[in-house]
């Protein structure tokens, strides 16, 4: 959520910022701003509610500096307002502040250090700038000083802000905690950002801020201060991705880009950690934790929670292991009783997830060993764990992870073969798994190349349906509740997956004439149970389809995809439920990439 964006020393800032801006639309957010200032002290201010696009619209050729702040926002504390946009300012117009993430004790800090002070926005945010202020001119504080004990009182807050002071346009003052923020170092200036693909076009050096660092960035110096108020330094590292890899190319959407680039992440992902002759390649010391483990806990959220209920299966069926799956905001707050040697693994495609963040938090005071399973190298979740495991699978910009899902699939399976193989579990070994992924990559390829097919579903039944259901039993329930989750983020009609064997229960009462419902069908021991499920809705006037594998297909499926092992079926099964979401949206004439009140990465509790 939010994306946060600064410049020091750069007569072309205006336009860094606003290109990072752009670049962090895939955050989502709902208004936007900058401010700028040239070294004779020249300042321009420039909000907006709504697009990026609409916050270019209103600059202009003067609006021009050296040293800047930029911030998309996704409103939290108060509406969607100009005065609610970032940045905030100070009363007297001195400080500037840019902030993602939550200030939790805002209005206990307002109500005993800015009485009589007049607010200008209903934000968390303008109390941090106010407070500046107020230690720098009634205090007679230094702006450091000041800005280090603004952020000693911001109690069990998250934030990544970046402040300007107008008296000094040749310094940022930095600071984290629970937000992602990085520095980057570029040529003759210095740039600060939520995620490195934002400055991509300046730079590929990166430092790393921890929780709790306050910084103070100029063109040619970078000061990192810890907790302590010590002086420390920090990891470089170098982002090795093309700045073209987030562009959308000839698609009109980034999702349909995702969707068809997902055969490639296969081939990729099968020939990092898998040899010629299929042997796994991973760490053995990962190996060892694992198969030591007692039990194995899948943490994610959304998207990455439904790709744990499938890795669930595959471990369990490979490894012997037994596996749980919980939901990361849950789990953070609500800790079940733990097995006496666990092992943790963490989902996440931004590896910025605030509430598996707290989790792994969490599990690291307890000492417990932990894997990583992410898209984003050196994201806070990374660097956390004990291990890490990279989807590679390129930037994902659509706010509906699709790539993603897939990737953390394919990888959980690489990783229970491995296990199972390290453990000498037959049923491990016999699984040729470098065999089955090059057959997923060609099934998704003939899935994704009958578009036409889909779209026409999609507009027939899909475009004005009030809700729509998927169901399906075993690993095709897991893959229906990821359907309907891509369906209604999406396209906002309402969608839910069930369990088939679940609809006499009460489900099937909410089955209406022309009720859409998709029936997944790729586990031969279920089969014939989801089809008599979906002859009982069928029955009740629902409009029904079906998604099955070929070797169980029948005359009159929907979507027939290929045959491959059924612990990677949800691969296949589940890009027709993509498409379908992706073309209901588009033929409603939605924002593909952007739906409302959503954002790609959740770094906010």
């Amino acid at each position: 959520m939010c994306g946060v964006v600064g410049v020091v020393g750069n007569p072309k800032a205006t336009d860094i910022l606003v290109q990072g801006l752009e670049k962090l639309q895939y955050r989502g957010y709902d208004s936007a701003g900058i401010f700028v200032e040239t070294a004779d002290q020249q300042t321009h201010l420039v909000k907006t509610t709504g697009s990026i696009n609409d916050l270019q619209k209103k600059l202009t050729a003067a609006d021009q500096g050296s040293t800047g702040i930029g911030h998309t926002r996704w409103a939290t504390h108060g509406g969607v307002t100009v005065e609610n946009a970032h940045p905030q300012y100070s009363d007297d117009e001195r400080f500037y502040l840019v902030h993602n993430g939550v200030i939790e004790n805002f209005q206990e800090l307002k109500d005993q250090y800015l009485q009589g002070v007049s607010f200008k926005s209903q934000t968390d945010t303008e109390v941090v700038v106010q407070l500046v202020d107020k230690f720098v001119t009634i205090d007679h504080l230094s702006t450091t000083d000041a800005f280090f004990k603004v952020i000693s009182l911001l109690k069990d807050s998250s934030y990544a802000m970046v402040m300007m002071d107008r008296k000094d346009p040749t310094a940022l003052y930095v600071a984290k905690n629970k937000s992602p923020l990085l520095i980057g170092r570029g040529t003759d200036c210095n740039v600060i950002c939520s995620d490195s693909i934002a400055m991509l076009d300046v730079t590929h050096q990166f430092v790393e801020i921890e929780d709790g660092d306050v910084c103070v960035v100029k063109a040619d110096q970078l000061q990192i201060y810890d907790s302590k108020r010590q002086l420390v330094t920090r990891r470089e590292f170098t982002v090795n991705v093309d700045p073209s890899a987030s562009d959308k190319g000839t698609y009109p959407y980034y999702m349909l880009k995702e969707i068809d680039e997902q055969p490639n992440v296969m081939r990729r992902l099968s020939a990092k950690y898998l040899s010629q002759d299929g042997q796994t390649v991973l760490d053995p010391n990962l190996l060892k934790a694992m198969a030591n483990a007692d039990r194995i806990y899948l943490v994610g959220a959304g998207t990455s929670y439904h790709a744990g209920l499938v890795g669930k299966m595959q471990l369990e069926r490979l490894t012997g292991i037994p596996t749980e799956v919980r939901v990361a905001s849950e789990f953070a707050y609500d800790e079940p009783l733990l097995s006496e040697h666990p092992f943790f693994i963490f989902l996440s495609q931004s590896g910025e997830t605030a509430d598996s963040r707290q989790v792994l938090v969490n599990v690291n005071q307890q000492h417990y060993p932990s894997l990583t399973i992410t898209n984003v190298a050196n994201s806070t979740l990374s660097r956390e764990a004990t291990f890490t495991l990279l989807l590679d699978a390129g930037p994902e910009i659509s706010v509906a992870s699709t790539k993603a899902y897939t990737a953390q699939i394919a990888l959980e399976a690489i990783l229970a073969k491995a296990v199972g193989e390290h453990l000498n579990r037959a049923v491990a070994r016999q699984f040729n798994l470098k065999q089955q992924l090059a057959l997923v990559a060609q099934g998704m390829q003939m899935i994704v190349d009958e578009k036409a097919q889909i779209e026409k579903v999609a507009q027939d039944a899909f475009v004005n349906a009030q809700q729509a259901f998927y169901i399906g039993r075993g690993i095709d329930y897991t893959v229906s509740i990821e359907a309907a989750l891509k369906l209604k983020e999406i396209s906002y009609v309402h969608a839910e997956g069930f369990a088939s064997g679940e609809l006499k229960h009460g489900t099937i009462a909410l089955i209406e004439a022309g009720t859409p419902v998709i029936g997944i069908i790729t586990a031969s021991r279920t089969a014939s149970l989801t089809r008599s499920n979906l002859a009982e809705t069928e029955a009740r006037g629902a409009k029904t389809f079906v998604i099955a594998r070929a070797g169980l297909s029948e005359a009159g499926d929907t979507f027939v995809i290929p045959d491959v092992d059924e612990l990677l079926t949800p691969l296949l099964s589940v890009l027709p439920a993509q498409l379908l979401a992706y073309y209901t949206s588009l033929n409603k004439g939605l924002n593909v990439d952007l739906p409302r009140n959503l954002a790609k990465s959740v770094t906010v509790e």
